[in-house]
């Protein structure tokens, strides 16, 4: 709350830097405990694009139900970021996201069970990912969207489409508001807080060259495709810490999906990758296969050129591993017409590929000597054995690869409430942040990947109660 000058407490005046799932679940938690809150969202469009309209739904954290116990959730986080996501992030994420889920569904979000696995106990309702290509009008991100804008609205919320922030008012240390652009005119917003949730940096190519890989023309935009990195900026110019830049959420995708909307972003070639081998065009291995699809897609998107690796199998890897997961390669690759090459021999497939046919061969034999002595860390590079298979059953199939980037990792320090961080620990007054615009979480030498949906919502859950209680 606000003072005025005859000592009446006015409602909390709150400025809210985007419109997807962090900034709306605070906006809407804040509008809902008093705040007077108003959603900055750059795109101008009724149904403006946002990841969180494209999203798949999943509720988890690191593919375990949100339901399970704290301690046990903390310790999967942190055994999936190898100890990069920071105590405070991983103790209060761990805690409560089932309680922003339980919210959320009291707000009338609509969840259901999609599956047996653990990671499929919460979906958002209706679900998107019952056909491979793009479907998001009306399904459950969309109308997460929708149904969050109404409650804010009820509240006395309000949402201005169209409207990009362009810098923070700031007052003797303490972030007092935000100036934005609006069909070509400049406004100002005096606040009592500032919250950043802009969506991280995966359609800034100057950014992603700078933390993630020389090369980011070449990756494919598996999401909206919106993010500038404008929060980083603007949270960096007042004096935030920024963590984790360099890792990348995101999947393995046929290269067909440069030019074909059927094949993203979904089928994914995770699965796949992770039984058989990724070669270059020397026919030599490029990274470790065994350690995860999120990993392999920032192993991809670091090399010079992200395009030139081609994904080798054979039958019995087609006719399993293809098959798991959600709309699985086999058979919907194929189906939504992507490339797959095959052969009976595999210099007949070096030949169709372009690969090095010796570089291939000895590739391949080497990794299945390997396999059999139970040796693949010693592979150059190692290979962790994970869902390792042999590539020793004709005929031999082969699939070219892009990363696609969904979101990015890293950005804004903040601590367990999303107060934003400066780099010696102490909070930026006034100043909030949650989403994909921060770090701290996910990322670190394995690209360890936890939960975009979670992450978001719960610390924009925590941070509403937090600034509000603070007033």
């Amino acid at each position: 709350m606000t003072r005025t000058d005859a000592g009446r407490r006015e409602p909390m005046r709150i400025a809210v830097m985007g419109g997807g799932i962090a900034g709306m679940v605070f906006a809407a938690r804040a509008a809902e405990l008093g705040g007077k809150v108003v959603v900055l969202e750059q795109g101008d469009d009724e149904l403006y694009r946002c990841n969180t309209r494209y999203t798949g739904g999943a509720f988890h954290l690191c593919f375990h139900d949100i339901d399970k116990p704290a301690e046990t959730l903390a310790t999967a986080i942190k055994a999936a970021t190898a100890d990069f996501a920071t105590d405070a992030l991983t103790e209060a994420i761990a805690a409560d996201a089932r309680h922003a889920v339980r919210w959320l569904q009291g707000k009338g979000i609509r969840l259901m069970k999609a599956g047996p696995d653990a990671w499929r106990q919460h979906f958002l309702a209706p679900p998107s990912l019952m056909q491979p290509g793009l479907h998001w009008q009306g399904r459950g991100g969309d109308m997460l969207l929708r149904t969050l804008r109404q409650r804010l609205e009820a509240d006395g919320g309000r949402l201005l489409r169209g409207a990009r922030v362009t810098r923070l008012l700031m007052a003797q240390g303490r972030c007092a508001g935000v100036e934005y652009e609006r069909h070509g005119a400049r406004h100002a917003i005096e606040a009592d807080l500032v919250m950043l949730a802009d969506g991280g940096f995966q359609a800034n190519m100057d950014m992603l060259r700078q933390y993630v890989g020389p090369a980011p023309e070449k990756l494919k935009q598996r999401g909206a495709g919106v993010s500038q990195g404008d929060a980083i900026r603007l949270a960096q110019e007042a004096g935030a810490a920024l963590v984790g830049m360099e890792n990348i959420y995101g999947h393995l995708l046929c290269q067909d999906a440069l030019h074909d909307d059927r094949l993203w972003p979904y089928p994914i070639m995770d699965m796949l990758a992770g039984a058989g081998i990724v070669v270059g065009q020397d026919g030599r291995r490029v990274m470790d296969e065994g350690l995860g699809g999120v990993y392999m897609t920032n192993a991809l998107a670091r090399l010079p050129d992200p395009q030139g690796t081609i994904l080798v199998f054979d039958r019995a890897i087609w006719d399993g591993p293809a098959t798991e997961f959600i709309l699985p390669a086999n058979p919907y690759l194929p189906l939504s017409g992507g490339t797959v090459q095959s052969a009976d021999t595999l210099p007949e497939l070096a030949a169709r590929t372009g690969v090095d046919a010796d570089g291939l061969s000895q590739t391949v034999l080497a990794y299945n000597a390997a396999l059999a002595r139970g040796a693949t860390a010693a592979l150059a590079p190692p290979r962790s054995a994970g869902a390792a298979r042999p590539i020793a059953h004709p005929p031999y199939h082969a699939v070219r690869l892009v990363p696609g980037i969904t979101f990015t990792m890293g950005g804004i320090a903040i601590d367990g409430n999303g107060q934003v961080l400066q780099a010696g620990g102490a909070p930026v007054p006034g100043l909030y942040a949650a989403g994909c615009c921060t770090g701290g979480f996910e990322g670190g030498a394995r690209s360890g990947y936890v939960g975009g949906l979670t992450k978001s919502a719960t610390i924009s859950w925590r941070a509403a109660a937090h600034a509000l209680a603070r007033s």
